[in-house]
């Protein structure tokens, strides 16, 4: 939260006060880039986007309350005119972060990067940590240059732990995340082809997502997943100390992941004796067993990895298994498993996608239906490059041998999902392409019988996420039939 005036704002973003702008507005809420959500005091970003540009809802935001708007034109209310806004906001929450570091000498700043589980880590640090103290771990993926700005500048005199989720579309944008707020702690989940096709290889992936842990001082944590060998590896760019975890090897483990009926998983976690947290006092080892309440073997292991990291800005062991239990999912679209009339399960999973989220979407489809018919409508995966072809016609392969009962792929860039399941051999009919939402729907209402498991999985933007709703309004109306 902010509490400035429009004038020091200027001051930090090297913006000219206009149309009226004394510079003495008292600046006491949030920034904000949606004029829907102002509220009184709130400093409002005119943040041009691809389809709704802010400076035409600067007036509404202002009749809401804000106290000064943020803008690159002059749009005819007070507002602090800047090159940039989106580079101001930058610059502010920099700023704003280094005040209350100077205010709050245990403020900790966690950070998360990976191709795959950031936003569940994410949430599950946000619970864990909320133990230890205020916490800011916003709902959803706001991890972009845009998004991560605004989290940081919903700090208040009270937050103790700011968690960061860290995304990035080529080599130097974790790099400028980063550096508009340098992290304590830095978690690194994996390296997989997630945005493939902006990066070029799996190698430039590591070398983008490493940049998280070279921003850490001496004093800072890296946390690395000791599985995956690429993210071992960003131990060698860092001289902060080291922590892994993982599957049966890492300082913090679990030596295997059981799956119970309804595909939560469990595990012993065991922490080594002589651990140092980032105050440098020493961790009380130990082992207990968790079973997670969220789907899917994937789970345990952004689960492992958020205690690592809340282990070493003292959260104890005690309280990190008892919140692990408890933990649900809190950002929508990620394995959110809806009941549903005629024992349906829904598990809408497609707030986005890439290879290996789907491989591990489908496994849990397959475990959870044992006994039952499973669905997959599965979309396209965006930003895989030459690839593409390639690895959605592997997903398709893979539905096949999970025997998973009927695939429905939606929209031409999934058509090879379509094409590698027919071509696996065993298939017959039960794969079916379509070309919209709407048919997939249709395809849906003649086929969904009682008892079947339904995943919903593809990229954000390729829409079966927007399946779930009206899933949910057919199984209604004809529950009320």
């Amino acid at each position: 939260m902010l509490t400035t005036t429009a004038g020091e704002i200027a001051d930090i973003t090297s913006g000219r006060l206009v149309s009226g702008a004394t510079g003495d507005e008292q600046v006491t809420g949030q920034a904000r880039i949606d004029s829907r959500a102002v509220l009184p005091g709130d400093l409002f970003a005119a943040f041009a986007g691809e389809r709704v540009d802010g400076h035409d809802y600067a007036a509404t935001a202002r009749d809401a309350g804000a106290a000064i708007a943020l803008v690159s034109r002059d749009v005819g209310v007070p507002a602090i005119l800047v090159d940039d806004v989106e580079q101001a906001l930058s610059a502010l929450a920099h700023a704003q972060l280094e005040q209350a570091r100077t205010r709050r000498e245990d403020l900790v700043v966690v950070a998360v990067t990976g191709s795959a589980g950031k936003t569940g880590t994410k949430d599950l640090l946000g619970a864990l940590l909320a133990t230890a103290g205020a916490t800011i771990a916003p709902r959803g993926s706001h991890n972009n240059e845009l998004g991560l700005p605004l989290t940081v500048l919903a700090l208040d005199e009270h937050t103790r732990f700011l968690v960061l989720e860290m995304g990035a579309r080529g080599i130097g944008h974790i790099a400028h995340l980063t550096a508009i707020a340098r992290p304590d702690v830095s978690l690194v989940l994996n390296v997989g082809s997630a945005h493939l096709g902006e990066f070029g290889s799996v190698e430039a992936i590591a070398q983008a997502k490493g940049e998280i842990v070279e921003a850490l001082t001496a004093q800072g944590r890296a946390v690395l997943n000791a599985g995956d060998p690429r993210v071992a590896a960003m131990a060698s760019r860092t001289s902060a100390p080291v922590v892994t975890w993982g599957i049966g090897h890492g300082d913090v483990r679990a030596d295997e992941i059981r799956l119970d009926d309804d595909a939560h998983p469990a595990f012993a976690l065991t922490v080594p004796e002589g651990l140092l947290a980032l105050d440098g006092t020493r961790i009380e080892g130990g082992t207990r067993e968790i079973t997670l309440g969220l789907l899917g073997e994937h789970q345990a292991m952004n689960a492992i990895a958020a205690a690592t990291a809340a282990l070493l800005v003292g959260v104890e062991l005690d309280t990190i298994a008892a919140v692990l239990a408890d933990a649900r999912v809190v950002s929508g679209q990620r394995m959110e498993v809806t009941e549903l009339p005629g024992h349906v399960t829904l598990i809408n999973d497609a707030y986005n996608a890439n290879p290996d989220s789907m491989r591990l979407a489908l496994r849990t489809l397959a475990h959870l239906g044992r006994g039952r018919r499973t669905i997959a409508v599965l979309g396209e995966m965006l930003e895989l490059g030459e690839e593409s072809v390639a690895l959605h016609d592997a997903v398709g392969r893979l539905a096949v041998r999970l025997n998973v009962g009927r695939l429905i792929v939606v929209g031409d860039g999934a058509r090879a999902i379509h094409n590698g399941a027919c071509l696996e051999g065993s298939f017959g009919g039960e794969s079916t392409f379509v070309a919209t939402i709407d048919e997939a729907l249709a395809v849906l209402e003649t086929t969904m019988r009682p008892g079947d498991v339904v995943l919903l999985k593809s990229s954000r933007d390729a829409g079966v996420r927007d399946l779930a709703p009206r899933i949910v309004e057919l199984t209604s109306g004809e529950a009320h039939a």
